[in-house]
């Protein structure tokens, strides 16, 4: 049977869903590469909110995803951008999830890193911006994670140039308890985050983030960058003091930039491995054992999804993760915390379902068939 899904011309098209899923189970834990998935919230939907009130989260459906990600060998990346920190999930919120995620990990063996931000505060000086980003750091170092510092709004909106820069993250990092991952977002994530490190000019502001690494490389356990821009990543990777890490956050390139080359590769911190974590997982699991050219076969073909879910405005990439993992059977439901889950279009959806849907990534595609009929009579589209 087919089912007719909107095109991007107001018109209606025929798709014949996949019959059967792949064929995806937990295996050995991964070895060459690090890798974590940012994870998604499941909003409450029972719960009588609004947009701008605080997120109201279904937590054992939210830890309950997390335990599929763990299950497949992957580390979660908690309370970060995927979680809509700073779009529905407030500092208050984010606390309880990290307090939450981190006792599920110790529980079950899995392994977590925390944002660490400043979302407390929507401004403030220097002085403020740094007792917020301690306030976090304290939260998550109590929790036993690892903790993430993450580009802060405020520090970019208090920040007179690279200095500033310089001194609230060495004073982050010389008391920082453990060794950090530090986060580059870039403004399209976020467009408050423009000129982030100092400058809007991107190798000036990549000379202040990689003095700031210079200067203290025993905390800095590795970074995350998150421009979207391949290139870059790799001159920044190849300028990495010796046994710092380099997390991939990019989106659009994430095959080549964990494949690498001769001079080295990314690890991965990625939100497209929240909908692709099974996926994902195998396919390191094949890089693993040397065969780069088999995990490029099965990680090549889900750019096109990851690509589809990031484009313009990138920000709202969370509304299409929270929808495949709808379709997918780990949340009952397609709602989101600050109504977020109508930033995306039908015709949106509808081709997020038939690349998802082509990849395998349903473990019950005739579920997530009926689940998209639903959404598509909601929409008023008679099938």
């Amino acid at each position: 049977m087919t089912i007719r899904l909107p095109d991007l011309r107001g018109g209606l098209r025929a798709y014949e869903p996949r019959a059967e899923p792949l064929a995806l189970t937990p295996g050995a834990p991964l070895t060459s590469r690090t890798v974590f998935s940012a994870a998604h919230v499941v909003a409450d939907p029972y719960a009588d909110t609004s947009p701008d009130a605080p997120a109201a989260v279904d937590w054992d459906a939210t830890l309950a995803f997390r335990r599929h990600l763990w299950s497949h060998g992957l580390g979660v990346a908690e309370a970060m951008d995927t979680a809509q920190r700073g779009m529905g999930l407030d500092w208050a919120g984010a606390a309880e999830l990290i307090r939450r995620s981190a006792a599920e990990a110790k529980a079950v063996g899995g392994r977590i890193a925390c944002g660490v931000g400043t979302d407390q505060i929507a401004a403030g000086s220097l002085g403020e911006v740094r007792a917020a980003y301690e306030e976090q750091l304290a939260v998550v170092e109590e929790s036993g994670a690892q903790a993430i510092l993450m580009a802060s709004r405020a520090l970019c909106a208090a920040a007179s140039g690279p200095e500033d820069y310089l001194e609230v993250y060495g004073h982050l990092l010389r008391q920082a308890t453990e060794p950090v991952v530090l986060h580059w977002l870039g403004p399209m994530f976020d467009p408050a985050l423009e000129g982030y490190w100092g400058s809007s000019d991107l190798d000036t502001a990549t000379d202040t983030f990689l003095e700031v690494i210079a200067a203290h490389p025993d905390k800095v356990d590795g970074i995350k960058v998150s421009l979207l821009d391949a290139a870059r990543e790799i001159d920044i990777r190849r300028r990495l003091p010796q046994g710092v890490r380099c997390y991939t956050g990019d989106d659009f390139n994430y095959p080549e930039l964990i494949a690498g080359d001769e001079k080295g590769f990314s690890h991965a911190l990625l939100g497209i491995f929240d909908p692709l974590g099974p996926l994902a997982a195998e396919a390191v699991r094949v890089l693993d054992t040397g065969d780069v050219a088999g995990f490029r076969e099965l990680l090549d073909p889900t750019v096109e999804l990851s690509r589809h879910l990031f484009r313009t405005p990138t920000r709202f990439y969370k509304t299409g993760v929270v929808f495949l993992a709808w379709l997918a059977g780990h949340q009952s439901h397609f709602t989101m915390v600050g109504g977020l889950q109508s930033a995306r279009s039908l015709p949106h959806f509808a081709r997020a379902y038939e690349l998802a849907d082509g990849l395998g990534l349903f473990p019950d595609p005739k579920q997530a068939e009926e689940r998209m009929r639903n959404l598509l009579a909601l929409y008023g589209v008679a099938q």
